[in-house]
């Protein structure tokens, strides 16, 4: 089994009932559950926080990220197993957030040699 990385990548609703909230969590949950009863979830990922800075370059120039003019933020992160990216691809398919203006991208994630 290979490890890959599932990105999500939206715009957080600006305004949303706590009943859509809850609705939001029990899907998620459930998606996240049939993920892990079928050993390919681990826990590895949480939602982030809407702020942070990036460091970028030679000079170590350090701005605040994610930047407003982004199309597109990533909102949290998965680490599954699958035995193929077609595989991971299949597995992400079940998300949630697809309901949604929500991508997953689904990236490999390299064993670096020791």
């Amino acid at each position: 089994m290979a490890k890959f990385v599932f990105l999500f990548r939206g715009n957080p609703p600006t305004q949303s009932t706590p009943e859509q909230m809850q609705q939001m969590m029990k899907s998620w949950m459930a998606w996240m559950d049939t993920l892990t009863k079928k050993g390919h979830y681990h826990g590895d990922g949480d939602p982030l926080e809407h702020s942070g800075k990036t460091v970028r370059g030679s000079k170590r120039l350090v701005t605040d990220a994610p930047y407003a003019e982004a199309k597109d933020l990533v909102g949290g992160y998965s680490v599954i197993t699958a035995r193929s990216l077609d595989e991971a691809v299949e597995l992400a398919r079940g998300c949630p957030a697809l309901d949604g203006d929500w991508s997953v991208e689904v990236r490999p994630v390299r064993a670096l040699e020791t």
